[in-house]
């Protein structure tokens, strides 16, 4: 018996034996639909999460200050000697003259913005229209827009002369444009707004920017640091830099330069720890991502355990076949049918009805996962290595399924099995 022969013969007993051949094939493709549905449907969430994170800067950093309420179980470590010593003074803000000298003598090339956080919690007014009192302000330099992804729709950006002076200008998102003047955004240029009851003339409106991991990124103004500190918006101490390289691989070579450019301007001795804090935005987005593993994880385990399931019922469902085809197996072997021939055509079965619930499995899977990429609007999936390990475990299970039914159908004594009723 030829290998096509063995092949033909595993394919036309499959196709007669529908419905146990069909209840495996569910079994293996549920399990393989659940693994790779969840696996599509993460890459998509990682996706959609690296591209918020993109559009916030992901070839930048920004420079804090160490808190005490984030980093007070740091502020003592043991050293060599067993002594706890004070590494760093923490609750040191970051005054404008530290951060102006630090923009001025970083060489690197990349941009430098400085800012100053304000309120989230603003309300807006225009004429008799106002907004939600949940407004960002944000204070910043000119570098500000450019350093956070943002661009501009009407009018102009903050320049220098509006950062030194303080003047009441701003830069309308896209969202708060929207509420005060409607859909004529344009026209919001060179008007007056209060933000509180301060009046702003707008100087400029920001294109769209969309939503990110904090929610909308549109629904904020910005004005310059120093009208924040002038005005009184802002009750916080601290600036903060924000930095973006020229170029993404260069991005922790830039860090490293900013860490060493500001431990200078921060006076600090080469024995004592950083008393300021790199945040960069690839960190934060890879630790949500992070977050995601444990959801494939769960995936695995279920496609697993499925698996395990088809794989025993698919070697029962072989045992079967084989007391069934008991007369078959005797003629086959007195017609000059070899032992590897019999084992041959049960393993060519048991793999055949696992890759067919694989296939399926693989089909759906892809589809139902593809579902979320839809919903969030980025491109169509295929998550390939996984394609590619589902193809192959269930190979490994339906020949694993298979083995002992065939070692026992070749054992088959020839005589015996054709007097079998």
């Amino acid at each position: 018996m030829v290998l096509t022969d063995s092949i033909r013969l595993a394919f036309q007993t499959v196709k007669s034996n529908k419905l146990r051949t069909g209840i495996t094939v569910t079994i293996i493709a549920l399990g393989i639909m659940a693994l790779i549905g969840i696996v599509t449907a993460t890459t998509a969430i990682k996706d959609k999460m690296r591209s918020s994170f993109s559009s916030m800067g992901a070839n930048g950093f920004t420079i804090t200050y160490k808190d005490r309420a984030r980093f007070g179980n740091q502020v003592k470590e043991k050293s060599d000697d067993g002594k706890l010593h004070k590494k760093s003074n923490l609750d040191k803000p970051i005054s404008l003259q530290e951060a102006e000298l630090f923009k001025s003598i970083y060489q690197f090339p990349a941009t430098v913005s400085i800012a100053l956080d304000a309120q989230s919690s603003a309300e807006l007014h225009y004429l008799n229209v106002k907004t939600n009192p949940n407004v960002g302000v944000s204070g910043g330099d000119e570098n500000y827009l450019a350093v956070n992804g943002f661009t501009m729709a009407y009018g102009r950006n903050l320049n220098a002369s509006d950062v030194q002076s303080g003047r009441n200008v701003c830069v309308l998102g896209s969202d708060v444009a929207s509420k005060l003047f409607g859909g004529r955004s344009a026209s919001a240029v060179d008007k007056t707004i209060l933000v509180g009851a301060l009046p702003y003339r707008v100087i400029g409106v920001l294109a769209a920017k969309g939503s990110g991991a904090g929610g909308s990124q549109d629904n904020f103004i910005l004005t310059s640091y120093n009208n924040i500190r002038r005005a009184k918006l802002s009750a916080a101490s601290s600036f903060s830099m924000g930095i973006t390289s020229t170029n993404v691989t260069l991005v922790n070579q830039a860090a490293e330069q900013a860490v060493a450019d500001f431990r200078r301007v921060r006076k600090l001795q080469p024995s004592e720890a950083d008393n300021f804090v790199i945040n960069k935005s690839d960190e934060l987005a890879e630790k949500l991502i992070g977050s995601l593993g444990s959801i494939e994880g769960g995936a695995v385990a279920i496609g697993f355990i499925t698996l395990i399931g088809a794989a025993i019922g698919l070697t029962n469902i072989m045992l079967v076949a084989v007391s069934e085809r008991t007369k078959e197996i005797g003629l086959v072997k007195a017609i000059g049918g070899k032992r590897r021939d019999i084992r041959r055509q049960f393993l060519f079965e048991s793999t055949m009805i696992s890759l067919l619930g694989a296939l399926i499995g693989i089909l759906l899977g892809i589809l139902v996962g593809n579902l979320f990429a839809i919903v969030m609007s980025t491109g169509f999936i295929v998550p390939w290595g996984w394609v590619i390990a589902g193809v192959l475990v269930c190979s490994a299970v339906g020949l694993l399924a298979g083995l002992y039914p065939a070692i026992k159908a070749a054992r088959l004594n020839p005589i015996q099995a054709l007097r079998y009723e």
